[in-house]
């Protein structure tokens, strides 16, 4: 297909927002209030291109469950399908809190996929196994310290209190989805919060996994996350690993970016601090 050539679709990407009503930290770049009118700016270009949809990849919020009340509205303006992922932020909400934020991001369920244009998208809860979103005395909060012991114990680069893991349930629905859209002729895009590759200290506790299991899927073209806010991109066997930069740093510079599935290709057109990339299939 000549590079002139329509795309298949497009769909708009934002990651990190981590909106709070509060002052800048300035010694880590991170300026949660000028998130309101950032996100708002991308929504304005995301509202000139024809999208399939726009997909926010975790931490809408940086801390408190009102700060949703200001933000979600700003996504409002949005003429596209607006779907959400839970990011680690979004659970730094009151405990009797924790159990509202996915049916407050509208989701159909924690995790969930869809399809369009022939591809399959699945998103992932990366939080489920951690220590901050389950709720007092959930098994899943007793397993995550139990993980994250052991990984400390290790010297692990990725032990740390603010990643997490899959439960074995949603590692076992996420073969499923890849084997069901194998059957179905459809590619995949798996979307989650957290990075798997390449390693880094805010990668999942149980990268190597899903890592494996993406890149011997023949079917899975690219795994999309945010969580860490300078970006990465990394290529296991044919399936690309693309890490968005978090539009919740620097003061007024912006990031995001509109992707485009091509018939041989998937072009990322980042905007502001977003990097534009090229991945071939």
């Amino acid at each position: 297909m000549s590079s002139s050539a329509s795309p298949l679709f497009r769909f708009g990407i934002i990651a990190d927002p981590q909106y709070a009503a509060i002052a800048p930290h300035v010694a880590m770049d991170r300026y949660y209030a000028n998130s309101l009118a950032k996100v708002a700016e991308a929504i304005e270009v995301f509202n000139g291109e024809e999208l399939s949809f726009v997909m926010t990849l975790g931490d809408v919020i940086d801390r408190s469950f009102s700060s949703f009340d200001d933000i979600l509205p700003v996504y409002e303006k949005l003429r596209h399908e607006t779907l959400f992922l839970l990011g680690n932020h979004d659970f730094s909400v009151s405990p009797g809190h924790l159990s509202d934020v996915a049916a407050r991001l509208g989701m159909p369920a924690p995790y969930y996929s869809f399809s369009r244009h022939g591809w399959r998208f699945i998103v992932l809860d990366g939080n489920e196994v951690s220590i901050f979103a389950p709720s007092e005395g959930h098994p899943h909060r007793a397993l995550a310290g139990e993980m994250l012991a052991e990984l400390q114990a290790k010297g692990a680069r990725n032990a740390h209190r603010w990643n997490a893991a899959l439960s074995d349930e949603q590692f076992a629905w996420l073969g499923d989805e890849i084997a069901k859209a194998a059957e179905a002729g459809e590619k995949v895009i798996v979307m989650n919060h957290y990075p798997v590759h390449p390693p880094s200290e805010h990668g999942m506790w149980d990268s190597e996994r899903i890592v494996e299991l993406l890149a011997s899927s023949s079917n899975v073209v690219a795994y999309l996350n945010g969580h860490d806010h300078v970006g990465n991109y990394g290529l296991v066997s044919a399936c690309h690993f693309v890490n968005f930069k978090g539009v919740v740093d620097t003061e007024t510079k912006n990031a995001f970016a509109i992707v485009e599935v091509q018939a041989d290709r998937i072009e990322i057109r980042g905007f502001g601090r977003e990097v534009s990339r090229t991945l071939p299939y």
